[in-house]
């Protein structure tokens, strides 16, 4: 079984779970619509990169993909980002209204934490490290990471003084943070030490901001039926954005800077970071 498969049937089974069957549909809906299950699938390579069981690392990978589903619950409502699409079809509060999408995403993120909170005396032999990288996930997705970030995105919407600075202060935590915290969940489970974690942060800081570039790039220059998201909504909310500070031509160059960045921070690792380094260059090209 490959890791995403392994990804996919945990999630499922998950939600098999005694959740009322409205809120489950709602929640089902949204985290079993697809998508490239990216920061699960980080977390669980990084647990293999450092020689650990994946069987540890499948719960924290797990509950970083029902987070990040939850965001972009709460990212498409009228009073974020007012979207209508996401991954090809109707957002959540489309299909189910703005309530209802509203509690099934607050039900996938303290779901997320009862999954690994409930999984974590299964390794009690690793608890500190186990409840470690719990802590990293939530502080990556919390007030000083990815929450941080949405609020810095909202504020700073049709703001002409918003500069780099800021911009580097809302991808870091908007993006990069939950990207960085998968690979140093993976990290912690597994038997990284002190230098390969330096290495794992290293990354997923210039992985994130790769990841942020060309997303950013994507709304500008993508195919909307490829992405499955509505195209064109930085511009039209007058967003803080890569290509609108510095134009495509120089965003381009930064997400080759940033690509190559990531791959420099795993050299410590040798041939066993190959997965990383081929999903540095497919999110250079976008082609995942």
């Amino acid at each position: 079984m490959t890791n995403l498969e392994r990804i996919e049937t945990a999630l499922r089974a998950y939600l098999s779970a005694n959740i009322p069957e409205p809120l489950c549909e709602a929640m089902k809906y949204s985290l079993l619509a697809g998508g490239k299950r990216l920061r699960p699938m980080l977390c669980l390579s990084a647990c293999e990169m450092t020689g650990g069981s994946q069987e540890a690392a499948l719960p924290l990978a797990c509950a970083l993909e029902m987070i990040h589903t939850y965001s972009l619950i709460h990212d498409d409502l009228p009073c974020m980002d007012n979207d209508d699409f996401r991954r090809g079809r109707p957002s959540n509060h489309k299909a189910f209204g703005e309530a209802n999408a509203l509690l099934a995403g607050d039900g996938l993120l303290t779901y997320a934490f009862e999954v690994i909170l409930s999984e974590g005396p299964k390794y009690i032999d690793n608890a500190p490290r186990y409840y470690e990288a719990a802590a990293q996930i939530a502080s990556g997705a919390g007030v000083k990471g990815m929450v941080a970030g949405q609020w810095a995105d909202l504020s700073n919407e049709n703001n002409a003084s918003a500069n780099a600075e800021m911009l580097s202060y809302i991808h870091a935590r908007k993006t990069g943070a939950l990207i960085t915290a998968a690979v140093l969940a993976g990290g912690l489970v597994g038997h990284a030490d002190a230098m390969e974690l330096a290495a794992l942060r290293d990354f997923g800081t210039h992985f994130g901001l790769l990841f942020q570039i060309t997303d950013d790039l994507l709304d500008v220059e993508g195919n909307a039926e490829k992405v499955g998201k509505t195209l064109g909504k930085d511009a039209a909310h007058a967003k803080l954005t890569y290509p609108g500070l510095y134009g495509i031509a120089e965003t381009k160059k930064m997400a080759g800077r940033e690509a190559q960045s990531a791959k420099d921070a795993l050299q410590c690792f040798g041939t066993r970071a190959a997965w990383f380094l081929k999903l540095a260059d497919q999110t250079l090209l976008r082609s995942f």
